[in-house]
């Protein structure tokens, strides 16, 4: 590292699920932040890296952190992923299994509090502000270290949009754009075996990956987690779908968090991560099974065939579209002015349509989910349309 004095050092990672456009945000805060004389370290592995290095200085640490420059953040830039790698720990709630090596003589309980830990090491960094970029898990602990005294600025990154407090998360914009793409890819095959299309998406507790794409005209109908729905209305609206289209197709997006009228969320696995959050995944094999075994009853008797597909990763791999590239650009600079001004305990945001920043507790007090009576035709099973004039760019926010 240079021994030129520096202004400060900013720690920075990423955390939770990956999406396009965490780079490019890392980017960005390490440029302007070397340009305006502070040091940059990447903690890598997102808290896990905070709660797994040694304090020894001859210590091989290059797992868990690493000093960045304009040469790495460049070449890293314009691609998808985050190459300071992610997890989804949860500092102070460790699993004994989990717990480090190193510290398991003095954490051996079956969960186990490691933030001792992370702020020793962060002061052992040097570290003066912290940015955590990630969804209101990887968020939520970042409030707990700014309640903890230290200089956190958030910025806000998930699919499923669902942060409190921002109209726009990173990765949302890719998301719906290959989910759109995806689906269209898809209508060959279901035209041509006039089918229903059954193509689960992302959203444990927000719909708005599911309601952006029907909006979009991707689909003809789309089921929420926020609302449970009734598998023969939808049976039955798919099928009327299906009479009026000259393909003989009709498409429903369904969110993995989605629930049938009187049953429970679909997991895939029993296991929980550290936020005790199991793993979704098998609702749409379930819709469609059942799509089948209904169609008969509005279909003059006849069953009706379904091509079911997850998309999974495929919205979440790959480069960031330009918007994940400006927004995530905006940003990091926005986090830079805030440490600039002396100013933290922070979530940089997007409101009404202009860059702003709110008092990060705003990530724990609150859930953003789909305005069902605003924005959801519960009868129809598909997003209203009424109403834009004034509304941001994608339409809901959780206001």
């Amino acid at each position: 590292m240079s021994n030129i004095p520096s202004k400060g050092v900013i720690g920075i990672l990423t955390g939770g699920g990956d999406v396009p456009g965490l780079n490019p945000a890392i980017r960005a805060v390490t440029i302007r932040a070397l340009r305006e004389g502070y040091k940059v370290v990447g903690i890598r592995k997102g808290w896990n890296g905070l709660v797994s290095m040694v304090r020894e200085k001859d210590h091989d640490n290059s797992e868990y952190f690493v000093h960045l420059t304009e040469e790495i953040v460049n070449r890293a830039g314009r691609t998808g992923g985050t190459f300071l790698h992610s997890s989804r720990t949860r500092p102070s709630h460790v699993p004994k299994a989990s717990v480090p090596e190193h510290l398991r003589s003095t954490y051996n309980k079956d969960i186990n509090d490691l933030t001792p830990e992370v702020l020793k090491n962060l002061e052992w960094l040097g570290i003066d502000y912290m940015i955590p970029i990630g969804g209101d898990d990887t968020l939520s602990y970042g409030v707990h270290l700014f309640q903890k005294g230290v200089k956190v600025i958030a910025i806000p990154k998930t699919m499923d949009n669902d942060v409190p407090g921002t109209d726009y998360c990173i990765g949302f914009s890719t998301c719906v754009s290959r989910t759109i793409s995806l689906i269209n890819t898809l209508r060959t095959s279901a035209g041509s075996h006039e089918r229903f299309l059954v193509v689960e998406v992302f959203g444990r507790y927000a719909g708005f990956t599911a309601m952006l794409p029907t909006m979009a005209g991707a689909a003809n109908r789309c089921v929420i987690p926020e609302w449970k729905f009734n598998i023969e209305r939808l049976t039955e609206l798919l099928v009327a779908d299906r009479m009026k289209n000259p393909s003989k197709y009709s498409i429903v997006l369904v969110s993995e968090g989605a629930q049938f009228e009187g049953e429970e969320m679909v997991y895939e696995s029993a296991e929980k991560d550290m936020f005790g959050h199991a793993k979704l995944g098998g609702i749409g094999d379930m819709v469609a099974s059942r799509l089948k075994d209904l169609s008969p009853q509005f279909n003059q008797g006849k069953r009706i065939d379904c091509i079911n597909q997850r998309l999974g990763y495929l919205v979440r791999g790959g480069d960031p579209d330009a918007i994940d590239s400006v927004v995530p650009m905006a940003y990091g600079n926005l986090a830079l002015d805030l440490i600039m001004q002396g100013i933290h305990g922070r979530l940089v945001a997007l409101k009404n349509g202009r860059y702003d920043n709110l008092p990060i507790e705003i990530i724990a007090s609150t859930k953003k989910l789909v305005n069902v009576n605003k924005d959801y035709n519960i009868d129809r099973l598909r997003p209203q349309y009424r109403s834009f004039e004034m509304r941001p760019l994608f339409i809901m926010t959780s206001e």
